[in-house]
């Protein structure tokens, strides 16, 4: 059974393209215009010919459903190697709005979830270059994905010299332009406007976040322009009490740091062995959160960056196992609600927040015992 929410609008959309339309801002489908980014259009024709243009419905579920256990598996690598112990892992598998999301629904952020924790797999292990080609390849299917750039640039910074961290930058760069070049050259600013659109209007009747305000308050500028503080408020806090945290310098010594000459082989060394991977999955994962609780409207689709964050999160929060499954259980069942109602609207906020104030306080002491050990070491 399929519900066809956008899978109908995508392969509307991918067919113009494969018909050789190439202006962004031509290309629409039964839900509006096209406003994914080039990967997107590439993965969903790539589906458009395999499903016989979207019809073969069935095949296009099982395709999902490897998309699924795979992301999963790399999920499951991704928290095993950040030291998580095994009573997390259940809640891995136990959302049945993320199963909806993958197998019944279809949606480009299921593609999108999988590149973000590639790269995350791979930042891991230290192969930053292909953690950063599969980063922009997951902005270059939805650009929600550009939640965590913030985090992944001050990981890059910490791990590597400047000027590897500026290649692996450019390197970002160019895989956005290289997919984009089709639409590119025919209109710029449509492509830009419409793959990267930040002034879009959200409807109320969608929302899942913040049905539990009136109408004319979610409309409203005042509410975005607040959003967009609280947004860049948490950011800060966290870069200034929690990011930098490898670097042990405050984040203006920090920015003068980088311009100047740089640190010797030993020390860039041993500042990028203290970028662990547990560190770089906190980081990330947390800059992901906090723009998903500062978000203008979450639609049910956005469960899928949620699910796989947050017992991972609450873990770092170093709440109780019971704490973490009774949170875990209240945000599973307020994103179950359809359509959302001020309640659970209320707890979907709710239960961001305190994800993202819980990993704050959680990891207030996460590098103390290594420095602590690193001094004992060092004395003579």
């Amino acid at each position: 059974v399929d519900t066809e929410i956008d899978w109908e609008a995508y392969m509307q959309q991918v067919s113009q393209y494969l018909n050789g339309e190439r202006d962004y801002t031509l290309i629409k489908g039964g839900t509006g215009p096209l406003v994914y980014p080039a990967f997107h259009v590439y993965i969903y024709s790539i589906l458009y010919k395999v499903t016989d243009g979207g019809k073969n419905i069935l095949l296009a579920q099982a395709i999902f459903a490897w998309l699924y256990l795979g992301t999963l598996t790399v999920v499951m690598r991704c928290y095993k190697k950040a030291g998580v112990p095994p009573y997390i892992f259940p809640l891995l598998v136990l959302s049945k709005r993320l199963h909806s999301i993958f197998l019944l629904r279809l949606f480009n952020d299921c593609f999108a979830v999988c590149l973000l924790f590639v790269a995350i797999y791979a930042y891991q292990h230290r192969i930053w270059t292909v953690g950063s080609v599969a980063y922009s390849f997951g902005v270059g299917t939805k650009m929600s994905l550009l939640l965590a750039g913030p985090a992944v640039g001050i990981i890059l910074l910490q791990a590597l010299p400047l000027r590897r961290a500026l290649n692996a930058a450019f390197l970002m760069a160019q895989v956005q332009v290289t997919i984009a070049w089709p639409f590119l050259t025919i209109n710029p600013p449509g492509y830009l406007s419409r793959a990267f659109e930040l002034s879009r209007q959200f409807l109320y009747k969608w929302t899942v976040n913040w049905r539990f305000v009136n109408e004319m308050t979610f409309l409203s500028r005042e509410f975005a322009i607040a959003l967009a503080m609280a947004n860049v408020g948490f950011l800060t806090l966290f870069l200034a009490t929690r990011w930098l945290r490898p670097s042990r310098q405050s984040v203006s010594a920090f920015l003068s740091a980088l311009w100047k000459k740089p640190s010797p082989p030993l020390i860039q060394q041993q500042l990028s062995l203290r970028v662990t991977p547990s560190y770089i999955m906190t980081t990330i994962l947390s800059a992901m959160m906090i723009g998903l609780l500062c978000a203008r409207s979450l639609h049910y689709q956005f469960y899928a960056y949620i699910a796989w964050s947050t017992p991972f999160l609450l873990w770092k929060s170093k709440m109780h196992p019971i704490g973490i499954y009774a949170v875990w259980a209240a945000q599973e069942w307020a994103w179950n609600i359809y359509p959302s109602t001020r309640v659970s609207s209320a707890l979907v906020v709710g239960c961001l927040l305190v994800q993202v104030l819980g990993v704050w306080w959680g990891t207030r002491n996460d590098f103390q015992e290594a420095e602590s050990l690193d001094e004992k070491k060092s004395r003579p």
